[in-house]
């Protein structure tokens, strides 16, 4: 048998090329069956590599809790078994296995498997793309789930939070100049078999990259293209950069967010390697990350549905593992971020091309990336001006394209907002010109209600669209609150003194409130003070990172806030927020409830008491100090 030219017409390893074919068509080891044999115990054998059938059948089925054999199937020659196992399992074999008498096999070693994964984005795709598909069958997805191992699936190892990119092996930078031939740029991602090659211009700075898809999309899928079109016309923007010292979760979450498969890496600002996704989802595909990319492949509404219905059992676990809540925020919002992208993406499909430039963005938490369980939708479009016999068809559109993206997310479970802070509403979609009047009015006000506006919408970032819209609206807040704008501090500290801390001074217990018969405080509001307090020295210092962890790190950096004093309030934060997300994953999963934010003292560690309770106070000294430095009271 002439093992290339069989496994060239068989999928996935048809997508190889006939040199990678060539490469590796010798690694594989051939395995004959000289009676039925069980090779393969569901979440119990340790996939060693795939097999591809050469002859005869593999017969596949999940066990219930009873023995009982559920969802068989039979495999016949081509098709091959263990890469979603190794890929989305843990390496352990997703369904028992029985090979029938007879049966002959081709094996190839998972590290073999692992490089092939690595090395082609197409191959590697293959096996989430498959695994998406067989997880819209409810019944395969429950016994996927099913095992009594299910905890670990969804969890990466701690290196994932612990890990940094310098530690990855980045390849060197391939490079071309601007004025390449496209012809010339095939030959040299092929010389040096690579699927990404970086363009730079004159002054060597990295402008532009092309990919193995950026040929095929815009040179072979075009019959007339001239393929001696320069590498500066073709090339995909914008390029995405990454230190060295940052985590490796970081550069993923990054990657989803920025729709790159590729980034390249800086050490002290000088360009050093580059790394792709597959590379790093290969390495962690254990991990809620690879979570991501199946909702990525998500093909309906339904299964978006689907898909954040998931999300309170990955929080718990993450949460229960011990990983910090600044990062579980990441996750969830990353998640909310990809659903909301697909939505965009699918009504932009049904009714059109938008007829002016955009920004969807987000606002509030979700604006901050710190998302909870207990989630509402908070939006906002901004497009450009268009000439007056525009106007009206422009405003339409985006007017019904906002209704439509709202509806999909509420289906989803991301509820409307109850104070119409959404897009839906004709207030909030409006032109770049309006948007400006807006945050002018309520710079000018600094009333109670046009600071708590100024807020919301402070807490701003972009989602879809054309960025350079949100970049316009940056400077011009900028050049905005370089003016004197005392007053507008002045009501956003008194805000932020709105809510105390819920402590009573008698032995510094913890105040309660009564919510139906239930004795409890509101840790969403013992939260609000550190989110309000932090963004008005933000304001004061035109920091415009948006997550409060950020902004408080900004600040460090310039000398407003000790170290101290910052990791002060990064732990009291965050030890809130993981609270905070535990107890709203225990409503869901646990008593079949809407999660709220509300919880009982008594129902607290005496730990957790303690620390809540030294929480508060850390709390109410920052108040003291946001009095006196922005209104001047000392009580």
């Amino acid at each position: 048998m002439n093992r290339v030219e069989f496994l060239k017409n068989n999928p996935p390893f048809n997508l190889l090329s006939p040199e990678v074919l060539d490469d590796f068509a010798d690694l594989f080891t051939e395995t004959k069956y000289s009676k039925d044999t069980l090779i393969y115990q569901q979440e119990v054998t340790k996939m060693k590599g795939v097999d591809v059938i050469v002859k005869g059948v593999y017969e596949s089925f999940f066990y219930d809790n009873e023995q009982n054999k559920r969802l068989p199937e039979s495999h016949e020659a081509g098709f091959c078994y263990g890469g979603i196992s190794i890929l989305l399992n843990r390496k352990k074999s997703l369904r028992t296995v029985i090979a029938t008498k007879g049966t002959v096999v081709l094996s190839l070693k998972r590290k073999y498997f692992a490089g092939l994964c690595q090395s082609n984005d197409a191959f590697f795709q293959y096996f989430t793309a498959e695994y998406g598909r067989l997880m819209l069958n409810d019944d395969f997805a429950h016994f996927t789930k099913a095992p009594p191992t299910f905890e670990q699936s969804y969890i990466a190892s701690e290196q994932l939070y612990s890990r940094r990119i310098e530690s990855v092996d980045a390849k060197d930078i391939l490079y071309c100049e601007e004025n390449t031939p496209a012809w010339q740029v095939a030959i040299l991602m092929a010389d040096h078999k690579r699927s990404c090659i970086i363009v730079r211009d004159a002054s060597l700075q990295a402008v532009g990259f092309i990919t193995d898809i950026t040929l095929r999309d815009k040179i072979v899928a075009h019959s007339g293209m001239d393929n001696n079109i320069s590498a500066r016309e073709i090339m995909d923007i914008p390029v995405v950069t990454i230190d060295n010292q940052a985590y490796v979760y970081e550069a993923i979450l990054m990657m989803f967010r920025s729709k790159t498969r590729y980034l390249l890496v800086e050490n002290k600002g000088l360009l050093e390697g580059i790394i792709s996704r597959n590379r790093l989802l290969s390495e962690q595909a254990q991990s809620p990350l690879v979570f991501i990319q199946s909702v990525k492949l998500a093909l309906s509404v339904d299964e978006l549905k689907g898909k954040w219905e998931n999300v309170p059992h990955m929080i718990k676990q993450l949460i229960g593992r011990g990983v910090n809540a600044e990062i579980v925020n990441q996750i969830i919002t990353s998640i909310a971020d990809t659903i909301l992208i697909k939505i965009i993406d699918s009504v932009i499909a049904d009714i059109g091309k938008p007829p002016a430039k955009f920004v969807f963005m987000v606002l509030g938490s979700e604006g901050r990336k710190e998302q909870t369980l207990k989630t509402d939708q908070d939006n906002a479009i901004i497009y450009e001006d268009k000439a007056n016999e525009h106007r009206e068809e422009v405003r339409e559109y985006f007017l019904k394209f906002a209704d439509m993206v709202s509806g999909h997310l509420d289906f989803v479970g991301f509820s409307f907002c109850t104070g119409g802070f959404m897009a839906k509403n004709p207030k909030w979609t409006h032109s770049l010109s309006h948007w400006k009047n807006n945050y002018e009015q309520w710079l000018q006000e600094s009333i109670p209600e046009s600071t708590i506006k100024f807020s919301t919408f402070f807490d701003c970032r972009y989602i879809y669209g054309d960025p350079s819209i949100m970049d316009e609206l940056h400077e011009f807040l900028d050049e905005k609150l370089k003016q004197p704008m005392e007053k507008l501090f002045f009501q956003m500290a008194k805000n932020a003194l709105q809510y105390q801390p819920p402590l009573t001074s008698f032995l510094k217990k913890i105040r309660t409130i009564n919510v139906g018969d239930r004795e409890v405080f509101d840790i969403k509001k013992a939260m609000t003070p550190i989110v309000d307090l932090v963004r008005v020295y933000a304001l004061k210092h035109r920091i415009f990172s948006v997550n409060t962890g950020e902004r408080l790190k900004a600040l460090q950096k310039i000398g407003v806030f000790t170290e101290s004093a910052t990791q002060e309030l990064l732990h009291s934060y965050y030890y809130l927020m993981a609270l905070r997300l535990q107890r709203q994953a225990n409503h869901i999963i646990q008593d079949n409830t809407e999660p709220d934010n509300f919880i009982d003292p008594t129902s607290l560690t005496k730990i957790e008491q303690v620390t809540l309770k030294e929480i508060f106070k850390t709390i109410e000294g920052f108040q003291s100090r946001i009095r006196v430095k922005f209104t001047k009271e000392l009580f």
